[in-house]
């Protein structure tokens, strides 16, 4: 179709369309914690200073104490941590005039498709800085012979991860879904298409059980599945300006996602070229931990964790901190949450034990969410070691 001049075309509205259909297309970033982009700008090395509050152990005198000992006095640090933003996905098409006069009816549908190839984009990224990328401390098998059993125990070994509050969700792989689906226990499979989905989000969702919503991620390998909490990875996206000497261009942001298109004119090669855009970046967040040791004293753990993700294995393994081994950040996060994994050792006469604590399901079976062998609490005995 030939434009004529009655025709006007408005890049603010067409970005702004743009930019909503972006951010419907999304799953997996959309889970995640958005940030603001400006946070950045201006900033050195494109990377921000964060101030990360500290956290203080509480602590008993003793009533009616002899007072021969003092009062131990704290010292309140806070964290200061580098993060650095880098990134930008796009999708650039040259249209000639016989395209744009005779084939396409509009920009319409030529930025639609060009905003689906950026959301693939962003989908990509963000899967694959979840799987490979993130410091996961905590995997846990899950029997395909019995999810509901399963579940409940990836619920408890969160509450004893100390999870922060916030929408917790498991994003599953296709084999994931399709065990989940098939459980009768479970009775998912009466969810899907029970309303029209109004973003790829809402599509992906199958439901909710045991505190979590299960949700569909393409991108993820098929026996993997990752519980979280939103709050577990952050994405930031953000559009950059227009320049001077492009004719026709605007961005726009839709909740947290933001995008900028732009066409201008090759005289050379008698070609259309229009750009869609945006920066994107991703990181975990780490957490300080506090413990309590023998003498029923709390303690801040030395280093910092990575608990508010947890991988799931299809029928795979548990990877849990070793009671018996020398990997002392392990060894801390066991301390402090009584999560272990099986011990052949013979736990010192000396040393103070941290038991695990068994949750009962609603049938009133065991479901331990650690090792039925009680750890030796490492903790001193790896600091007068070091």
């Amino acid at each position: 179709m030939a434009y004529t001049e009655h025709d006007v075309v408005k890049a603010e509205k067409i970005a702004a369309t743009a930019a909503v259909s972006l951010e419907e297309s999304l799953v997996v970033p959309n889970v995640f914690y958005r940030e603001d982009v400006a946070n950045f700008k201006g900033a050195k090395d494109d990377t921000v200073t964060v101030t990360v509050e500290g956290v203080l152990p509480f602590r008993s005198y003793g009533w009616r104490a002899d007072r021969s000992q003092p009062v131990v006095w704290d010292d309140y640090k806070e964290r200061k941590v580098a993060v650095k933003f880098g990134g930008d996905t796009y999708s650039g098409v040259r249209l000639t005039d016989e395209q744009k006069d005779f084939d396409l009816p509009g920009w319409n549908k030529l930025v639609t498709k060009q905003t689906e190839a950026v959301g693939r984009g962003l989908e990509s990224k963000s899967t694959d800085y979840a799987v490979n990328k993130a410091p996961y401390e905590i995997e846990l098998k899950v029997d395909s012979t019995n999810l509901r059993k399963s579940l409940i125990r990836v619920r408890a070994v969160m509450n004893r991860l100390r999870v922060p509050a916030g929408a917790r969700t498991i994003l599953l792989g296709t084999d994931f879904e399709a065990a989940m689906l098939e459980d009768e226990k479970l009775n998912l499979a009466s969810n899907v298409g029970e309303a029209e989905a109004v973003s790829s989000l809402r599509e992906a969702t199958i439901g909710r059980r045991y505190g979590f919503n299960f949700v569909v991620a393409q991108e993820l390998p098929p026996g993997m599945a990752i519980a979280m909490v939103d709050s577990a990875f952050v994405f930031v996206t953000g559009a950059a300006s227009v320049p001077n000497s492009i004719p026709f261009g605007a961005n726009a942001s839709h909740k947290g996602v933001s995008l900028r298109w732009m066409v201008d004119y090759d005289m050379d090669y008698k070609v259309d070229r229009s750009l869609v855009d945006t920066y994107d970046s991703y990181r975990v967040v780490l957490d300080t931990l506090v413990g309590v040791d023998a003498e029923k004293q709390s303690y801040i753990s030395d280093y910092e964790h990575f608990v508010r993700a947890v991988k799931l294995n299809l029928d795979g393994n548990d990877v849990l901190p070793d009671p018996d081994g020398d990997d002392e950040k392990m060894t801390e996060l066991g301390n402090i949450t009584g999560i272990w994994g099986p011990s052949n050792g013979t736990p010192s006469t000396d040393a103070a034990s941290v038991p695990a604590t068994t949750v009962k399901d609603a049938d009133g079976a065991a479901i331990n969410p650690v090792s039925d062998n009680t750890p030796t609490n490492r903790r001193g005995k790896a600091k007068n070691e070091a």
